[in-house]
């Protein structure tokens, strides 16, 4: 199972097994120097080597909550698109969930903390540190959630 927490500077991505082995996790970084084409071209390049390497069966996206800053929404949109496109090139069924369904899967708080979020993934995991940068670890958790969400 793929989770993906999207951005065009640093997208978090991880694959977790249904047995809840993690097995990989990382992010994908774009200079910000870049145009908006490019970066989404280099996140497409670097998810379809991560799904080619791992293979996995599904996927889980974080839903894009609109902030203030539209321009930052708009572009973070544009990457949701070329990932879901990339994942349907590779038949790979996604779902989406929001933030709070994150939290709520993972805590049973929907409006908890980012270090209640870590310490939940390091207790599940049984990881001696916590993921870094936050952005993988987001990875981790909306994977994590898909799975118990799922039970897959």
């Amino acid at each position: 199972m793929l989770g993906i927490d999207p951005g065009y500077g640093r997208l978090g991505w991880s694959v977790i097994e249904k047995n809840l082995n993690l097995v990989d996790y990382g992010t994908i970084e774009t200079a910000s120097g870049c145009n908006i084409a490019d970066r989404i071209h280099t996140i497409h390049t670097k998810l379809e080597t991560i799904i080619n390497l791992y293979r996995p069966d599904c996927a889980a996206i974080e839903r894009l909550f609109f902030s203030k800053n539209t321009t930052t929404a708009i572009d973070v949109a544009k990457t949701i698109g070329a990932v879901v496109l990339t994942l349907r090139l590779h038949d790979i069924e996604h779902t989406e969930y929001t933030p709070s369904q994150i939290k709520q899967s993972l805590t049973g708080y929907g409006r908890a903390g980012k270090e209640q979020m870590k310490f939940m993934i390091k207790s599940i995991f049984k990881l001696t540190e916590i993921p870094q940068p936050d952005d993988a670890a987001d990875a981790i958790a909306i994977a994590l959630c898909h799975s118990l969400r799922c039970g897959s």
